[in-house]
């Protein structure tokens, strides 16, 4: 029996490989995570299909869709059945029935299509209402919900990331920002990091995590401008952030110094003194000379130096959660299990 579903969270409460029929650019441009991208149509199929239902409407729209699918539904199924054998391998420790759940833009032909396909075979086939559009409307809705958010401020190099993974790994709600956008939210903040998602998928990613917590407890997140690299944090979230208590934390000069030279030394001098480079109207001639003659020089003390100044100067324009201040100082502190007691406290 082939399922259908209307509201969106009984379709994610099924088992089984999630499956998005829609084109490559409209999966890259937002999906659910966790999906497979399986496309009915490519993207120049899916431009053709659409010029055709608004020119000569659905019925000639439907038998190109046919002519594209007949000539590839071997390779579609090949595809199909590849990755539901795959998720077979995945132990189901509640002994779950496993369903196929399948979902397009709207919830309309080319879903249902792969799910009739499939029940053919004796399979169990779910589709989604709504499509991805209603997953989106979810997702815009989650980050309207009161959250109980405490950020985590600092000048630059006083380890703010390092701090969020620590809590993180006790078991703590944390909301990774510049992991999710792939962005440390600096002029350097591409170096070593993959290719940043779409805006669409940031915020969903963010959705997703959100949903697997509780809003009564803390969320610990980093301060941020709107931006992180590319990608934007949700208005409504991001104007939670700048009203929730934050946690400013305070190290010494040489602390912030070792931590942006053990951050930034192991990238190569190339890609450092092109980030240097993209800044220098900011940072003054005589800055920009030193920083760069230092990177090439790998006197990586003068190089954070250099910049430091700058990125404290940017700070004091930095609003997130200045409010409502807490101070915490971690000079020559380890970040270890004791630093939780430390944020406990004064929280």
């Amino acid at each position: 029996m082939y399922f259908k579903r209307k509201e969106l969270e009984k379709f994610r409460s099924f088992k089984g490989p999630l499956i998005d029929v829609r084109s490559p650019s409209e999966y890259y441009k937002g999906n659910m995570p966790n999906s497979i991208n399986i496309p009915l149509f490519d993207n120049d199929e899916r431009t053709i299909i659409g010029t055709i239902y608004k020119k000569e409407g659905r019925n000639k729209a439907v038998i190109e869709g046919l002519q594209f699918l007949e000539k590839k539904i071997e390779f579609l199924l090949d595809n199909l059945f590849m990755n539901i054998d795959s998720f077979k391998t995945i132990p189901n420790k509640n002994n779950n029935e496993l369903f196929i759940r399948i979902y397009c833009s709207r919830g309309g032909m080319r879903s249902q299509s792969i799910a009739w396909l499939l029940e053919k075979y004796k399979l169990n086939p779910i589709t989604l209402d709504g499509g991805y559009k209603i997953y989106r409307r979810w997702v815009l809705d989650s980050f309207s919900k009161k959250l109980n958010i405490v950020v985590i401020g600092g000048k630059t190099g006083t380890g703010k990331t390092r701090l969020l993974s620590l809590l993180e790994k006790y078991k703590y709600q944390t909301i990774d920002l510049e992991g999710f956008a792939c962005h440390r939210g600096s002029t350097f903040g591409g170096l070593g990091m993959k290719e940043q998602p779409s805006n669409e998928q940031f915020e969903n990613i963010i959705a997703e995590k959100l949903n697997s917590y509780k809003c009564s407890k803390n969320i610990f997140v980093e301060a941020e401008s709107a931006n992180i690299g590319k990608c934007k944090i949700p208005h409504e979230f991001f104007n939670q952030m700048k009203h929730s208590r934050r946690i400013e934390i305070l190290r010494s000069e040489s602390n912030r110094l070792d931590e942006l030279i053990n951050t930034y030394s192991v990238f190569k001098k190339e890609e450092l003194q092109e980030s240097v480079l993209r800044i220098k109207k900011r940072l003054g001639p005589q800055r920009t000379k030193i920083a760069l003659e230092s990177i090439n020089k790998e006197k990586w003390d003068l190089v954070c130096k250099s910049v430091l100044d700058y990125y404290d100067r940017c700070y004091e324009y930095e609003k997130v959660g200045k409010e409502n201040l807490m101070l915490l100082d971690l000079t020559d502190k380890n970040y270890d299990e004791k630093i939780i007691d430390l944020i406990n406290n004064v929280i």
